[in-house]
């Protein structure tokens, strides 16, 4: 098909194949994609409004045995900055968000094989019974997978564990590129993070009625043929999610690789940059028909990239990440206020609104 028929095909409502989607990565001119993509978000998306959360994102531990090449975050047994934080630390941390206006506390952690399924159950009890008015948003797919592996239960059941305490969202996290081939480069302990794994994690999570996002980390040792792999298992599994009558993935979230102090960055020289992001963004909001919501990220693309991508096609704006660390040891380092958030969205011509994590709307700020 050419471009022009796989542009009227998005114009009708049609689906785009995989191979239609490649051509849309590769050869679409990138302003009229972005113009294609914002015409989907306002079919998903019918009002000017971008949303937003007020959130932070802490850290439990920073010991993990999976050492991948792309993470400058992970540190051994043998080093001396490594640290695990008691429930207590780690609820004095979500105490100081609280008092921050936080609605929605992200945490996730290493891969840390010494701490039972006792202590993660811990941190979502004490987080709901101090701070009712939080979102435990924790944990991301690898980090199950590895409460599983430690706990010798199947993931099914460490999740319902987890949802008896409080959980009701997960985060995308660990997704990385959902291609083995990939995995195979980036990961220096391969199976961990395979495709298999982190769709397990997510279907069993939406089975038992979670809200999750699905994320993308691109810019490293992928193909575009591997981004279309990647979409194309997040619009199945999401497909698996709407057939059996469940919400499935609030949203898509992608992001680029940052090289700095990782081993990784010896092997990709260059960071990609705004054009790509915004591509990627555009690419998504078409192929992605049945995710409500495309997250824009100010936070690892810059704010004004932020901003642009507001125009192709993203209708959310993240959050506030009021405390971070996993990007900072990569060496990027990002922070805003709730003010300049909705400053931001304003310049960008829209009108911002507050939301939770599962995106319902808490206050419009005409």
């Amino acid at each position: 098909m050419t471009m022009m028929g796989v542009v009227a095909k998005v114009l009708s409502g049609e689906r785009v194949t995989p191979e239609e989607g490649l051509a849309l990565l590769k050869d679409a001119n990138l302003l009229e994609l972005g113009s294609l993509a914002q015409e989907v978000r306002y079919r998903h998306n019918p009002d000017p409004i971008v949303t937003f959360v007020i959130d932070t994102s802490l850290n439990y531990t920073n010991l993990c045995d999976a050492f991948c090449t792309f993470c400058a975050f992970y540190r051994t047994e043998g080093d001396a900055d490594a640290y695990t934080c008691t429930v207590e630390q780690v609820m004095d941390m979500v105490g100081q968000a609280a008092a921050q206006g936080v609605t929605t506390v992200l945490l996730q952690g290493g891969l840390n094989p010494s701490l039972p399924l006792e202590y993660y159950e811990e941190l979502v009890r004490c987080s709901r019974q101090r701070y009712p008015h939080i979102q435990p948003h924790f944990f991301s797919a690898p980090e199950i997978s590895k409460m599983s592996q430690v706990s010798e239960l199947p993931v099914a059941e460490v999740l319902r564990r987890l949802k008896e305490v409080g959980l009701s969202t997960l985060p995308g996290g660990g997704a990385e590129v959902l291609s083995n081939r990939v995995k195979r480069r980036i990961s220096r302990v391969w199976p961990k993070g395979r495709v298999d794994q982190w769709l397990e994690v997510h279907r069993e999570a939406h089975r038992l009625g979670y809200r999750t996002t699905a994320t993308m980390m691109y810019g490293h040792l992928e193909q575009p043929e591997d981004i279309i792999e990647h979409l194309e298992y997040t619009r199945s599994l999401q497909d698996e999610a709407l057939s059996e009558g469940v919400s499935g993935f609030t949203a898509f979230v992608p992001w680029s690789y940052k090289r700095e102090n990782t081993a990784l960055g010896k092997r990709v020289k260059v960071e990609q940059g705004p054009n790509p992001y915004l591509r990627m963004i555009a690419l998504a909001r078409i192929y992605l028909d049945n995710v409500q919501h495309i997250q824009a990220s100010w936070f690892s693309e810059g704010k004004k990239t932020g901003e642009v991508a507001l125009h192709f096609g993203a209708d959310d704006f993240g959050g506030t990440l009021f405390e971070e660390k996993v990007m900072q040891e990569a060496g990027f380092y990002s922070r805003t206020t709730t003010e300049e958030v909705l400053a931001m969205i304003r310049e960008a011509g829209f009108t911002p609104a507050q939301r939770t994590t599962k995106y319902d709307i808490l206050r419009v700020f005409e």
